[in-house]
């Protein structure tokens, strides 16, 4: 299901609102903290999972400090 999303400004800062049945399929309500996860195609949003933020934070941790093995891995 593709839909549209629109940035409004908050502040010095700027927000997404998303409509009301993605809100719905994502089982999220205003207030509730989502996860936006960077892939090769763009941006993945899905609920936020404290436990799978712990796990992922752990992961950018090993990733950036082994950066230089995994580059020369992925040759």
């Amino acid at each position: 299901m593709a839909t549209t999303a629109k940035i409004i400004a908050i502040g010095n800062s700027a927000g997404i609102i998303l409509p009301k049945e993605t809100l719905a399929r994502l089982n999220v309500e205003k207030g509730d903290t989502l996860y936006l996860n960077e892939t090769p195609a763009g941006f993945q949003v899905s609920p936020y999972d404290e436990e799978f933020g712990a796990k992922m934070e752990v992961a950018d941790r090993v990733i950036r400090r082994y950066r230089d093995a995994f580059k020369r891995l992925a040759e």
